[in-house]
């Protein structure tokens, strides 16, 4: 096997130890959505699709009433064909959801529906010359708010800001297409049942709508950001353990699902008390907060790193192959060791060690209870063989060169 190159040394001082900036407003809205919120969204979809089945399904009723009464009205038609196509289409949405197939586009894709079929109801009255009803509508045009409004229940920003401008793009183009089309206050259309035609409340109309789209994303941010507050750990910036707890359940249901491996890593600082006690409990907050900054820049986005407790973290490598995790948690550990913290309050600096447990899924086993425990177990044993070294499932321990003594699995052991 190839030795890795250790790094020079390198000195983290606490000036670079500060929490990032907070991410501009645009960046907040367009990030990534936290797979945790995507799992909540995936709830407040299937809450929408139920409620758009049956409010459309209601909705049916009028128009068939109607055109009973009377089919030679064509508004009838016109109503009970919208209807049908708004009920098939909520209904295969409600089928898709409920299979347990929701992706952050899918929250795109039915926000976007639910606006286009009330533009596309409002549209359908220039088919029955009522131009008025289109762009004076009390009623149909209330619906666009339930639409921009439900988009917070999918947790994601990035869909109550595009839900609010297709929303007003829509209305925008119905109203600018009526008003070139007809003479909206000519005479002939008296007496005005649905009132005359100004562009001043339809201006009023597009600005409440958009007031609703960032409405709906404030909510949403702030829940967002109520959540980083709970899930965070106000030492390292890390995850803490209830978060972390929340997503391997989470990570583990999904690997199960695709069929995908999943490593986790437990991690710990060696002799961290002797160094509180040489250094001080300030100089051991600065060495944490290295060591999760350290961390954070050797892992990829979707990997999941958390504060465990004390000086343990805990790290969830999804789609990734016990090997591979190994030689991740090695690069790391050699990063960790060529490190030299500058210690606060003029103390000299120094530097730190860390010995690891990697444990899998699903070759060690499938319980996340297990898995835990494993990579615990195997973190005693790379103390107990010297500490600053890596151990994992047979065949990938590592270290200085030296194999460890192989741990039995749950599996063995029951």
């Amino acid at each position: 096997m190839t030795t890795p190159v250790v790094p020079g040394p390198r000195i983290l001082s606490p000036i670079n130890l500060r929490p990032p900036e907070p991410r501009s407003l645009w960046r907040r809205i367009w990030a990534t959505a936290d797979p945790i919120m995507v799992d909540a969204g995936a709830g407040g979809e299937l809450l929408v699709a139920r409620a758009r089945l049956v409010l459309t399904s209601v909705l049916l009723v009028i128009p068939a009433v109607s055109m009973v009464q009377d089919p030679r009205i064509a508004e009838n038609w016109v109503g009970i064909g919208v209807s049908l196509v708004s009920v098939a289409l909520a209904a295969a949405l409600f089928h898709l959801v409920k299979r347990d197939v929701y992706r952050p586009w899918l929250g795109f894709l039915s926000s976007a529906l639910d606006v286009s079929l009330v533009s596309a109801a409002l549209a359908a009255f220039f088919f029955l010359d009522a131009p008025h009803t289109a762009v004076n509508s009390k009623v149909l045009f209330e619906v666009y708010f339930l639409a921009i409004f439900a988009t917070s229940l999918r947790y994601d920003a990035r869909v109550c800001v595009t839900t609010g401008i297709l929303a007003v793009a829509q209305y925008a183009a119905i109203a600018t297409y009526a008003d070139w089309r007809w003479a909206l206050n000519d005479p002939s259309f008296a007496p005005f049942p649905y009132g005359m035609f100004s562009w001043n409340a339809q201006g009023a109309r597009l600005l409440i709508l958009a007031a609703a789209g960032a409405l709906s994303t404030t909510i949403v941010l702030r829940t967002m950001r109520l959540r980083q507050f709970s899930t965070s750990d106000r030492l390292t910036g890390l995850f803490n353990r209830g978060y972390f707890d929340a997503r391997l359940a989470s990570e583990l249901s999904r690997a199960r699902r695709t069929g995908h491996p999943l490593a986790l890593v437990m991690l710990d600082v060696d002799h961290f008390k002797r160094f509180n006690d040489e250094h001080g409990h300030a100089a051991g907050d600065a060495a944490l907060r290295a060591l999760a900054l350290l961390v954070r820049g050797a892992v990829r986005r979707s990997d999941i790193v958390a504060r465990y407790g004390g000086e343990e973290l805990v790290l969830v490598f999804p789609e990734t192959e016990p090997e591979a995790a190994v030689e991740k948690i090695e690069a790391l550990r050699l990063s960790v060791a060529g490190t030299t913290i500058r210690l606060p309050r003029g103390r000299s600096a120094s530097g730190l060690t860390i010995s690891a447990g990697v444990a899998s899924f699903p070759r060690d086993t499938v319980s996340a209870d297990e898995l835990l425990e494993l990579a615990d177990r195997r973190l005693f044993a790379a103390k107990g063989a010297g500490r600053n070294r890596v151990v994992g499932p047979p065949r990938t321990e590592t270290g200085r060169g030296i194999l460890l003594e192989r741990t039995p699995t749950p599996k063995e052991e029951s």
